[in-house]
């Protein structure tokens, strides 16, 4: 195992403390220091020994909308110190953010998310995979099965994809005639699938043996992809529900996987890895998926990643805090490693993009929202803070929020902003969403945020 001193240089991070009357200590400083965790295998989303709030009364959910948590932004005074945040020289002075939402259901833990179609889908530890409609952010529907703790969620060409906790897919399809449905369609794999595989003696299993961790859809070739704890990755032909293929992926359990627009499967591990694999259509002896390279991410086991649209840049969030970033040539069609976005405490455990934004959750219970620019270099434009327990998932997507939340000033000079929306999902069982707004040209800067001589907006709900 390599040593803690061959990672990426690390300044110390301070978070705000409370002040108190009396101490035992005689702590002059009143304030209180988080270190960075230096473990490199973090627990997985179960192993958190953190029970979210159950509401108790019918008016709960509603309060949490009319409470503080959900209003505007507050004053408070930043310390001073050079170290609080890393140093960003690329910061926008005139980005607002603010929550305009938090709803708290009896689901649980959020564990998984996914938008489609100004929908978006949140699936919990219970049976329950609520449907909500944004930006508004009311809720519509919901998908009900026997099965419990929904860990992964794809929606594509209006179908509807939830892994299980019993290693099982639940597929719906969704319509629109006379309003929102969703009809169940099938179980992946299939009933009897195992017995007949057995019979005709294939050397696949059609059902994982350990949890599913991460769902991925490749669009052009009609394929799922589904990655679990069991170091394997299953290729599902969408048309009949069929196991095409079982990828031994990685040495160590898989947490995430994602597709290309041109095909390509990235799967992160705990290996601490990202691999990239290629789907061959030639025939013979040739498997269907090969490995074309494999990218280290520092000795730190790979929790979540996103893609941009384009396929330009690939984002891995870590274990130990860090957000590490691989670039595609345009010439050679390569990736080659560009960096370390970091500012987390504790493992990145959700990752998501829209336009230039990336938008991270971590297990340190906060959200950070990163500008990417157009030399490639980045810089963190909000910290989100508000959930009380870590954030497992979150989505990010274009659009501004009709919520009666809204003020003026998310308004002003409406021919030069653009933004998006974000929400998180939390193991304190609380949904949340936030409004990023980037003004061009606009000399009003926002009372509401306070820039820290860094450059990071911080705020506190």
């Amino acid at each position: 195992m390599a040593s803690v001193s061959e990672s990426p240089p690390n300044p110390s991070f301070r978070i705000r403390g409370t002040s108190t009357t009396t101490t035992r200590n005689n702590d002059n400083n009143n304030r209180t220091f988080l270190s960075r965790s230096i473990s490199t295998k973090e627990p997985s989303f179960s192993e958190f020994p953190y029970t979210p709030p159950r509401r108790t009364s019918p008016s709960l959910s509603h309060s949490l909308h009319a409470s503080p948590v959900s209003s505007p932004l507050h004053h408070f005074a930043p310390p001073t110190s050079k170290h609080y945040y890393p140093d960003h020289p690329h910061h926008d002075p005139h980005t607002s953010y603010r929550c305009i939402s938090s709803v708290l259901k009896k689901d649980g833990q959020i564990l998984s998310m996914a938008s489609s179609n100004g929908l978006l889908y949140t699936g919990s530890e219970t049976n329950v995979i609520r449907v909500w409609k944004v930006p508004e952010f009311s809720e519509c529907g919901q998908l009900k099965t026997k099965a419990s703790m929904v860990v992964a969620l794809q929606v594509s060409n209006d179908m509807v994809y939830a892994a299980y906790g019993d290693g099982k897919i639940r597929v719906w399809q969704r319509s629109w005639d006379g309003g929102l449905k969703h009809v169940r369609l099938a179980t992946i794999p299939r009933s009897g699938s195992y017995v007949r595989n057995y019979i005709a003696r294939k050397d696949k299993m059609v059902k994982h043996i350990g949890p599913i961790t991460s769902l991925a859809i490749n669009v052009a070739d009609d394929i799922l992809y589904s990655a679990s704890v069991d170091k394997t990755v299953k290729v599902w032909r969408i048309s009949d529900l069929k196991c095409m293929e079982t990828i031994q992926a990685h040495p160590d359990p898989i947490n995430a996987i994602i597709v290309s627009d041109d095909g390509f499967l990235y799967t992160a591990s705990d290996d601490a890895t990202v691999r990239v694999w290629r789907r061959n259509f030639c025939r013979g002896d040739q498997l269907p998926h090969s490995l074309t390279v494999t990218l280290p991410a520092k000795y730190s086991p790979v929790k979540t990643l996103t893609l941009t649209p384009d396929g330009g840049v690939l984002y891995g969030g870590c274990t130990d805090g860090y957000i590490h970033y691989w670039l595609k040539s345009w010439v050679s069609g390569q990736l080659q490693y560009g960096g370390a976005l970091q500012g987390h405490t504790h493992a990145v455990m959700g990752l998501g993009n829209v336009g230039k934004y990336v938008v991270s959750g971590s297990a340190d219970s906060t959200s950070r929202v990163w500008s990417r620019e157009q030399d490639g270099q980045h810089s963190c434009l909000a910290v989100l803070v508000g959930h009380r327990g870590p954030i497992r998932c979150v989505t990010a997507f274009s659009g501004r929020s009709s919520s009666g939340d809204e003020t003026a000033e998310d308004y002003n000079n409406n021919n030069n902003e653009y933004g998006c929306t974000i929400c998180t999902g939390s193991l304190d069982g609380v949904v949340k969403v936030w409004r990023v707004t980037s003004a061009v040209n606009n000399n009003n800067n926002s009372n509401n945020l306070y820039s820290t001589p860094s450059g990071c907006d911080y705020f506190e709900l």
